[in-house]
């Protein structure tokens, strides 16, 4: 058995140069979102039929996204694999981070943020959205628990219980958010109670993919060890999990076929729909989940599942724009059977074309993310001194004990 040894992550030019490149796009991003408040949405793509745009494909990204990265933790913990242990704090700060980019870019994203007082004082309990506000903020507080008692020395034994109860909360949270979707009956591309099932697996694919790419990126940029074998397990996970949205997306849209009234819809958004086809087509199933399926289980490495990883986050942008945008893009049926006309475009597509400031705010909202996760593990012992891929112990070291930046780290034993 291996011992896991914990400690901050050096100060180097690992650190400091991805913290000026994320500040400096959280510092845009505020500026575009200072933009969009001061001239009001017209400066956007958006309008009275496309109401929400690029800024939400960004925000449901971070915050699906979130709930996914925390599969490793709950893994570990409540699944008992303890070949996953070493990886639980990463992968519990790591949905934290995310979850705060998410809710930032919309909060900044709705015009006035400064009434974002009277949604979290005020309630209406038959909307989903009411029940958002404390499902989030429970998940952080949750996370931030789980957090605690994974590093806290004399706390092991709350591990699991607290991990439990995190595990439950983002399904709760993740079907919530596909609720918002699935109860909008006046969309016939949202209506639907698949789209629950849909984004559980949706963020179980995103969330593995963005935790293999930044515990990647946090390992290497300290020279640390991350063994191939853990990568392929990881792997494993992400082609699962791809597979099982691939599958629940393919229900949604088989299910949609069966009801005559969404025969127009699903046309447009298979078919007829311009760019839109193309992008479920291609970036949604092909890139986004028939190559990640076929590389990670035959061809799996280092190599692959990487990049399996990169496909799946594109997969999974393209897939919330197909869903958020392109549902929003075909006209409202306000009176089934009939035509509807009006000087202002009712029953026409809606067209939409993404800003750069819209562009701008959702890049910052990453950013801000990765910022969290970087100065974290740069003040905390969350980040193992190596990834390997036998079953581990903990014991923690003060950053100053580890050698330099530039030599890989031996296994303790």
């Amino acid at each position: 058995m291996k011992r896991v040894i914990y400690r901050e992550l050096g100060t180097g030019i690992g650190f400091w140069v991805p913290l000026i490149i994320f500040v400096a796009l959280l510092g845009v991003g505020l500026g575009a979102a200072y933009h969009m408040e001061h001239n009001g949405h017209i400066v956007t793509g958006m309008d009275n039929r496309i109401v929400w745009g690029l800024p939400h494909v960004f925000a449901i990204l971070l915050i699906v996204a979130a709930s996914g990265a925390l599969n490793v933790a709950s893994v570990s913990s409540v699944f008992g694999q303890a070949a996953y242990k070493p990886m639980a704090r990463l992968s519990a700060l790591l949905a934290i981070a995310l979850l705060v980019g998410g809710l930032a870019i919309l909060v900044l994203d709705l015009g006035r943020p400064d009434r974002l007082v009277v949604a979290m004082t005020t309630f209406n309990f038959k909307s989903i959205f009411a029940w958002n506000v404390f499902l989030y903020t429970g998940f952080l507080a949750i996370t931030a628990a789980y957090l605690f008692v994974m590093m806290e020395r004399g706390l092991e034994s709350w591990t699991k219980p607290v991990g439990t109860i995190a595990f439950v909360w983002r399904l709760a949270l993740t079907t919530a958010t596909g609720s918002i979707f699935g109860w909008l009956v006046a969309r016939d591309a949202y209506n639907s109670a698949v789209m629950a099932p849909l984004f559980i697996a949706l963020s179980l694919a995103l969330g593995t993919a963005i935790f293999i790419l930044v515990a990647s990126w946090l390992l290497a940029a300290d020279g640390r060890p991350f063994d191939e074998a853990v990568i392929k397990r990881l792997g494993r996970l992400l082609g699962i999990f791809a597979a099982a949205n691939l599958y629940f997306a393919g229900l949604q849209h088989i299910s949609a076929l069966y009801i005559t009234q969404r025969l127009a819809v699903e046309t447009f958004l298979l078919l007829s729909g311009g760019h839109y086809p193309l992008m479920f087509w291609g970036g949604q199933v092909a890139l986004g989940g028939l190559i990640p399926v076929v590389l990670v289980f035959l061809a799996p490495s280092r190599l692959s599942v990487l990049l399996s990883s990169v496909l799946v986050l594109v997969g999974a942008t393209v897939q919330l724009y197909v869903i958020v945008i392109g549902g929003q893009a075909f006209p409202l049926s306000m009176f089934p059977g009939y035509e509807v006309t009006s000087v202002i475009r009712d029953g026409v597509v809606a067209g939409y074309r993404p800003s750069l400031p819209e562009a701008v705010l959702g890049l910052g909202g990453v950013a801000l993310a990765l910022a969290i996760v970087l100065v974290a593990v740069k003040v905390l012992r969350i980040l193992p001194d190596q990834l390997v891929g036998e079953p581990a112990t903990m014991v923690e070291t003060p950053a100053a004990a580890s050698p330099g930046l530039q030599k890989a780290h031996p296994a303790v034993a």
